[in-house]
């Protein structure tokens, strides 16, 4: 068994970012790693998708962007590059193809085992991200047996769907990306749409990001939240990265021929269900981005900025059908496919060490979990409002990683 100060477990761009954090604060660590760097970007994740942060935004400790275009998006080919690119400047101590086995508290520390041999350290960093399990209800499985059902993690392109319509579940970013993606290779699509936040990608000549950026709504700290679990279950914005910075709300996918339809409910003898209240749910969506703008259009003037961006404008209103149906037929051939764009979970079965809730969810305050030495990174407002971004991670290990040495210390 090896023995080491901590154990870093994940590759992505939050592991990485602590390990530098770390090396910064010379503690000894290595980071293992299921698969390669940047794993998950990877493997899991579908050919066209781009990232929703513009460029100068993918900020690591001590590693930015360095191109000539920092409004634009990178591809999948460019994120694993860039990671993969920043592992190697910070010399980050990597061993990948390692599947982590167990963690398990003992005198001494902790002891984790993976198939390429065990560990023996006294800190360890949960860095494997929030997106491990599709989070698909268990109403799936009763869709009939002639309709294929996909997840979000398992979908590549449209080429792999069969003929015919697709009804795509869930309406953040995921959901209205692949809605537009497959209504485009020529498949009616259907999207039942839930709660969702709804944001022009340009406001005022400006990336929305951007905007969340400047006026510190990024920065918002988890402590500073009325109720932190309500803020972290808030859907992502529906959002994509386009070179044409477009759009891509709700109107945008009815302008080309997208049905939209409410929340998901269940499905019934053959029946899918759907909630009555799409209508509502649009209308709240609505609300809060223009409650938003208002924020952003007040710290612009407060800050002199005004005559340097665009006018105030507001999108019209989600336009909703006056009956949108609350019932599909399953049975009858029209849908062939259904797509479940339902959000994930992060996969701990490997963790055995007493820290989670009765809903199976780490006990921690900021990442510090409820057991010393033990911490966690990537999650969504784990920290900071931004902290599930590539832009989040840097701060997030700064704070996490002074608390580690001071525990070191301690």
């Amino acid at each position: 068994m090896a023995t080491i100060t901590t154990v870093v477990i994940g590759a992505g761009h939050a592991g990485l970012a602590m390990s530098k954090c770390l090396t910064d604060r010379s503690i000894d660590h290595v980071v293992l790693e299921r698969g390669e760097v940047a794993n998950s970007w990877r493997t899991e994740r579908w050919d066209s998708l781009r990232l929703l942060t513009p460029n100068w935004q993918s900020r690591l400790p001590g590693y930015g962007y360095e191109g000539d275009d920092p409004d634009g998006y990178r591809t999948m080919p460019e994120t694993i590059a860039f990671i993969d690119r920043y592992a190697s400047v910070i010399s980050a101590p990597v061993q990948t193809n390692t599947i982590v086995t167990s963690v398990c508290g003992n005198d001494t520390g902790y002891a984790v085992a993976t198939d390429q041999g065990d560990w023996q350290c006294r800190t360890v960093v949960l860095a494997t991200g929030a997106c491990n399990i599709p989070n698909v209800p268990a109403v799936a499985d009763a869709v009939p047996s002639q309709i294929a059902n996909l997840t979000a993690a398992q979908y590549r392109n449209p080429d792999q769907l069969d003929d015919g319509g697709v009804l795509v579940v869930g309406a953040s970013a995921t959901g209205t990306q692949l809605a537009e993606e497959i209504h485009r290779s020529g498949r009616p699509v259907t999207l039942a749409a839930g709660e969702h936040i709804r944001v022009p990608r340009v406001y005022r000549g400006r990336d929305i990001l951007w905007w969340m950026d400047i006026t510190g709504v990024h920065d918002e700290r988890y402590d500073e939240i009325e109720d932190i679990n309500r803020a972290r279950k808030i859907p992502s914005f529906q959002l994509v990265g386009t070179p044409q910075r477009a759009t891509l709300d709700l109107n945008a996918l009815t302008d080309i021929g997208v049905n939209l339809i409410g929340k998901f409910a269940g499905i019934q003898d053959g029946k899918a269900q759907f909630s009555g209240s799409l209508r509502n749910l649009c209308a709240m969506s609505d609300l809060k981005m223009n409650r938003l703008l208002n924020t952003f259009d007040e710290w612009a003037t407060e800050n002199g900025l005004d005559d340097e961006v665009e006018a105030p404008h507001r999108l019209p209103d989600t336009t909703v059908e006056d009956s949108p149906p609350l019932g599909m037929n399953l049975t009858d051939g029209r849908i062939s496919t259904i797509l479940w764009a339902t959000g994930y979970r992060p996969d701990y079965s490997w963790l055995d060490v007493p820290v989670f809730d009765r809903k199976g969810q780490i006990r921690h305050d900021g990442g510090i979990v409820d057991q010393p030495g033990l911490y966690l990174m990537g999650m969504q407002f784990l920290r900071r409002r931004k902290s599930a971004l590539i832009d989040g991670a840097g701060d997030d290990a700064r704070d996490l990683s002074d608390h580690l040495v001071s525990y070191l210390a301690g």
